[in-house]
């Protein structure tokens, strides 16, 4: 493949895994909420890489308890003081996400000092431009994608880095340092997305999901998200995308190199003969109509078929075993909030998943529904303006599970819309002939009524991007309700 074009980034070199002996001391790397998932990878990633590391956040989780225990020092709270004072010795760069605002006293110490403000995006620009890479895009399955693509990696002996939006058992974290390709989720989410490039794009999707709004995680129209992601696969070496997505072609006609994966007719890598189960799929990998072998992965639903043969069509690309590959794949268990299973209760299986949008959520109704059990939905219904925009499809989409109990918007800093509430998902549903759906905002009544009637035949799965994980863990272990997943 030709190399990937220049970056239209800042781009002050990254700290190598071995610091430079000819400096001092490595660079010290700031990082305004690094309890979050993405900022406590790229934490852990530059820790890694030899740079001093440190980070502040409104709460002390698990997770930044964790980051405490790997040497990277944490501060509670935001404030001026962690530049003016310098707790953790000078601060060379300061990253921040663009949802912080620029007038935020910490950012506006870090410019008085002369000390840079990188933006969060353009450390990953950074990463994925450093060698072999893997950037996987899209509206949803991302996180399943990136974890799948690492796990698959990993156990054909390819030794990947991984940045990934979730944590990943095999890898005890959201990060992974090796010495083959970097893999890395690419959130649409912040705009300047648009602006980086890898090897290889895998696109899984696009859909309308952070559209519209004043806010800086949501683009203006659909139109200019998906141009981002036109942009995005326009500066990469080549790109996989899904042949069972319409639309992907379209917005991929400028790239050197594209290849596709999916069930469709004419995809370069395919997924046939599925064997449905109620832990998983089985089914069989082709490559330009010639077999690869078998594959299985230990999720259920048509989604995850295709996050998997996404992960195995890179690791032919890359050329890694394919039945080593495989293998890894079949005891994957997904990672951290993305059809996870926490436990039982009175025999009935009790999963948590991150499903928010209307199509998500679909897809999770339609894996529960694959393990032939009864489906018991708590969902939590998450952001206003997203609800507003979609709560006819989210209601369509919560139409086949047997029984849905709903809990209330959670605003996620947005403030409330006149009228948006979650009754408009119960009421459309009930007016649609469902006989199984409530609106429970007490979520003690939530957990009571769950604790009275779940039986082994039941699988009961909390859904939405908020809170509603908490409940699934009291339902298991009530001590362990605190406990972040």
């Amino acid at each position: 493949m030709a190399p990937l074009p220049p970056s239209t980034m800042t781009d002050p070199s990254l700290p190598s895994p071995t610091p430079d002996a000819a400096r001092p001391e490595p660079l010290h790397y700031h990082l305004m909420g690094i309890g979050g998932i993405g900022m406590s990878a790229f934490a852990r990633l530059l820790h890694a890489r030899g740079a001093r590391v440190s980070g502040c956040d409104e709460s002390v989780t698990e997770l930044t308890a964790q980051l405490l225990a790997e040497g990277i020092a944490v501060g509670r709270g935001h404030s001026a003081a962690h530049v003016t004072t310098q707790p953790h010795s000078r601060i060379d760069v300061l990253v921040a996400s663009e949802a912080v605002p620029k007038s935020h006293p910490e950012l506006v110490a870090a410019r008085e000092a002369g000390i840079e403000v990188r933006p969060r995006m353009a450390l990953l620009d950074e990463l994925l431009r450093a060698g072999p890479s893997i950037g996987v895009i899209g509206t949803h399955g991302k996180t399943t994608t990136t974890s799948m693509i690492a796990v698959a990696l990993a156990g054909a002996g390819l030794d990947p880095s991984a940045f990934v939006g979730g944590i990943v058992p095999e890898f005890g974290s959201n990060a992974r340092v090796g010495a083959g390709p970097f893999v890395a989720e690419v959130d649409e989410s912040d705009r300047a997305f648009a602006e980086l490039g890898s090897e290889t794009a895998v696109f899984t999707n696009a859909e309308d999901d952070h559209v519209g709004g004043n806010q800086a995680t949501y683009w203006a129209t659909v139109e200019e998200q998906h141009a981002g992601f036109a942009r995005y696969v326009a500066q990469s070496g080549r790109v996989l995308l899904c042949a069972d997505w319409p639309g992907l072609a379209d917005l991929c006609a400028g790239t050197q190199e594209t290849l596709s994966y999916g069930q469709a007719e004419g995809a370069d890598y395919r997924a046939v003969h599925l064997r449905p189960d109620p832990d998983g799929t089985s089914f069989t990998v082709t490559f330009q109509g010639e077999a690869l072998g078998e594959a299985r992965v230990g999720l259920p639903g048509v989604h995850n078929v295709l996050n998997a043969l996404a992960a195995l069509a890179v690791n032919h690309l890359y050329g890694g075993a394919f039945g080593a590959a495989a293998a890894a794949l079949a005891a994957f268990g997904g990672p951290g909030r993305r059809w996870q299973r926490i436990g039982t209760l009175n025999g009935a299986l009790v999963i948590d998943d991150y499903a928010h949008n209307a199509t998500k959520v679909a897809a999770a109704v339609q894996a529960a529904r694959q393990t032939g059990r009864r489906v018991r939905v708590v969902f939590q219904p998450h952001r206003y303006l997203r609800t507003q925009q979609s709560w006819p499809r989210l209601a369509d989409a919560l139409m086949d599970a047997d029984e849905v109990l709903l809990l209330d918007i959670v605003a996620a800093s947005e403030p409330p819309i006149e009228g948006i509430h979650t009754t408009l998902i119960s009421d459309r549903m009930t007016a649609n002939g469902h006989a199984g759906v409530r609106y429970l905002p007490d979520r003690e009544e939530v957990l009571q009524v769950l604790r009275e009637t779940a039986a082994p035949g039941d699988v009961i799965v909390t859904m939405g991007a908020g809170d509603v994980w908490k409940l699934a863990r009291e339902l298991v272990t009530p001590d362990a309700a605190g406990a972040r997943p």
